[in-house]
Formats: structure tokens, C-alpha cells, sequence
């Protein structure tokens, strides 16, 4: 995403070799600009903005545990617990989302 790249040039992480190309540069995941001189113009993207949600539908569950597990063992290996319906897995992984 564009905005990852929105970095002030001072506080840019190098991400590639001097004289990199932009395209060798976008191709690594890295963060290209070269429109201010005597900076890093190949720097590490901002992390992106994720948020884990407990999936709603429950087609969406995918287990995370094992027949029997309690709330407190599924949440202790970082998954969502929800004992309805029965049928369904009861503890499930996250879904996560971009911002």
C-alpha cells in the first residue's frame, strides 16, 4: 500500500544496496523515492495495520484446537473460543484484517 511508504526521509530504514534500482527495489517489498537527494531511496515499508477478529460465520471457523478444549487452553495458544453452535469448532483462529 501506498501509504506504508509515507516515511519521513530521516527516519527511512535502508532496504536494498546503493544504486539499487527502483523496480529491484519494489520487487523486494521494499519502499522506492528518490525524490530527496542524500537519502536512503530504498527503505522498509511501514508495517501494516492489522486488527484480529473473531470470525462472525461460523463456515469461517478454522480449528485452532481439539475436541474437549476449554475456553482458557484455546485462548492461552491465541485463537477465539465460542462454544455455539454445536457441530462447528468451538476454537478457531482469527481472521485478520488490513486497515
Amino acid at each position: 500500500a501506498r501509504c506504508q511508504c509515507k516515511i519521513d526521509p530521516l527516519e527511512r530504514k535502508n532496504c536494498g544496496y546503493p544504486g539499487i534500482s527502483a523496480e529491484v527495489c519494489k520487487k523486494m517489498g521494499c519502499c522506492f523515492n528518490n525524490s530527496v537527494p542524500d537519502t536512503l531511496w530504498c527503505f522498509t515499508p511501514k508495517p501494516k495495520k492489522v486488527r484480529k477478529l473473531c470470525p462472525t460465520d461460523t463456515r469461517a471457523r478454522r480449528n485452532c484446537g481439539f475436541p474437549g478444549i476449554t475456553a482458557k487452553q484455546c485462548e492461552r495458544k491465541g485463537c477465539c473460543f465460542n462454544s455455539h453452535p454445536a457441530g462447528v469448532p468451538w476454537c478457531f483462529y482469527h481472521r485478520v484484517v488490513e486497515e
